[in-house]
């Protein structure tokens, strides 16, 4: 096929809907039976095989030339409070390790604002101005249509990576459903899901790099992982680890117990979830007070997994609001 201006490089962009790509990662890490997250790398190579194919040209010349990644998240100042500073850390880390630019707005009362917005006016700028061929987007929600039909008359077409699951916790059923106009609306929809079930792609060389193998959430053993989140366990005095490390670190030993991962117990206290909010909840501390936490203290859990009266364990802390949870992990049902 003749590409336009006669290069034969596909050039691709890759815009993240971060929330949406962590919530599908944490699916699979937690409730698939994959029990393992996505790896951005593993996934960027199989966007550019997978538009080496559709497009009919050879792998080596589709390239990913520009990738963002586009959340909401907490200020500074309420993840040191909140003792996220290193769990935000360490997930750019591995971003920028895998070449994506980041781009944050701060949550107002728990919810993004405005994020959608600014990813979809981003990704037409600069295919406007760096005149990407293909451009794929890993979301899932319908207010990216307007974006794929101003996409649509650049010429620009647009790839889709979406992710349809469904899981049942305590008799309450969570999903996530890829809006169908945005399905209709672009070049080359391909729901990733579908075919990470499919029993006959299990052997296909592009399915293992998709996830992280479980090796590497050995601390200290194999190669960097693509993509983790969550807190981890601090560096030791006079240590600086590498990215490499830190993002071993994020997640625990496959079969091991969360807690063994997270810090020291002799400041470990247990309990009961009491109630949830947005964002936000409180424990009731067992033999003590009921305790505030907030969903970026959580560990090897997401925020949607937990339930009222789910056992916990935690860290007490003392802050400027009083006592505390943080470092709450899961521990029992």
């Amino acid at each position: 096929m003749t590409l336009p201006n006669a290069s034969p490089l596909l050039r691709i962009g890759v815009f993240y809907d971060g929330t949406y790509f962590q919530k599908a990662s944490q699916y699979y890490r937690y409730q698939h039976e994959r029990r393992s997250r996505l790896s951005i790398g593993g996934l960027h190579d199989f966007i550019r095989g997978t538009l080496a194919e559709k497009e009919s040209v050879d792998a080596r010349y589709c390239q990913i030339v520009d990738a963002h990644y586009f959340r909401g998240r907490i200020s500074a100042a309420e993840a040191k409070e909140r003792d996220a500073l290193y769990a935000d850390r360490v997930i750019d880390d591995i971003l920028m390790h895998e070449g994506v630019v980041t781009h944050y707005l701060p949550l107002q009362n728990g919810h993004e604002k405005g994020i959608d917005v600014w990813f979809a006016l981003e990704a037409f700028e600069l295919a406007m101005y760096k005149r990407f061929d293909v451009i794929a987007l890993v979301a899932g929600d319908g207010d990216y249509v307007p974006l794929v039909r101003k996409l649509n008359t650049l010429g620009t077409r647009v790839l889709l990576v979406g992710f349809d699951y469904q899981y049942v916790r305590d008799g309450e059923t969570f999903n996530s459903r890829t809006s169908s106009k945005l399905i209709e609306e672009c070049t080359y929809p391909m729901l990733l899901s579908t075919l990470i079930d499919d029993r006959t792609k299990r052997n296909e060389p592009w399915m293992g790099p998709l996830f992280l193998p479980r090796q590497e959430r050995v601390a200290g053993q194999g190669t960097p992982p693509r993509f983790g989140a969550g807190s981890t366990p601090e560096a030791g005095a006079g240590q600086q680890p590498s990215v490499a490390g830190q993002a071993v670190a994020a997640e625990p030993s496959a079969g091991a117990d969360p807690a063994a991962d997270s810090e020291a117990a002799s400041d470990d206290q247990q309990g009961e979830i009491l109630n949830l909010r947005e964002g936000y909840g409180f424990i009731r501390r067992d033999g003590g007070d009921n305790l505030f936490f907030h969903m970026s203290s959580l560990i090897d859990v997401s925020f949607p997994e937990l339930h009222i009266g789910q056992r916990v364990a935690f860290v007490q802390r003392t802050t400027a609001r009083g006592q505390v949870a943080q470092q709450v992990r899961a521990i029992g049902p």
